[in-house]
């Protein structure tokens, strides 16, 4: 599997690039900002973008499906709960004091234990909400992307709008960490982690977790 990761945007979220190397049809994981690059960088591997997923709608992981979809028509995927934010974009960015465009509506709605296939790889859908009602997390063969659920040590904010600490914690230790240690932890700000390793050191929700 080709996995690119590409931080963007003035809050830097990782936008991931994902690729069969068979087939060489590829899917982009939160495209939050830079189009352009993120489509450069697409075109240097010759892949064919297939599919546009949002592991959730806050505007940083978002703001470029515009444009992705204008370029590939590739269909848009977000979890149901997290759609209406699709339409709030622009408004969402200018709370920061930042520009942005709103999104088309969604081709599809994905859930819990949704399959979605690119080339030869599977993704299976998690719903793991508690960043936001609508939080997906996407595993496909010891790699798990997991938009704002869990950081390198750390986990997504609670404090805005839709979100919950005690349900981000439940999505974490009941869904995220059922997941082999080994699995490699692709984060939406950050650098990458494990599963094992946020399990015995995250200080939010790991062995010896204070909250």
């Amino acid at each position: 599997m080709i996995i690119k990761t590409l931080p963007v945007g003035p809050i830097m979220a990782n936008c991931f690039i994902i690729g069969c190397e068979e087939t060489l049809q590829a899917a982009i994981i939160d495209p939050g900002d830079e189009a352009d690059r993120i489509l450069q960088s697409v075109a240097d591997s010759n892949l064919n973008v297939t599919h546009i997923i949002n592991t959730h709608g806050h505007f940083d992981h978002v703001s470029a499906n515009k444009s992705i979809h204008a370029a590939t028509n590739a269909p848009i995927l977000i979890h149901a709960l997290d759609e209406p934010m699709l339409a709030q974009i622009a408004a969402s960015a200018a709370n920061w004091g930042l520009s942005a465009v709103d999104s088309p509506a969604p081709d599809r709605n994905i859930d819990d234990g949704d399959i979605i296939t690119v080339g030869n790889i599977t993704l299976n859908v998690i719903h793991t909400p508690g960043h936001t009602p609508g939080g997906v997390s996407l595993f496909a063969d010891g790699h798990v992307f997991v938009g704002d659920t869990l950081f390198a040590g750390s986990i997504g904010r609670t404090d805005f709008p839709g979100g919950d600490f005690e349900t981000l914690k439940s999505s974490i230790q009941d869904k995220l960490f059922a997941l082999a240690e080994n699995v490699r932890v692709y984060t939406g700000h950050g650098p990458e982690t494990t599963i094992g390793h946020e399990k015995q050191t995250n200080p939010f929700v790991g062995v010896n977790a204070v909250y």
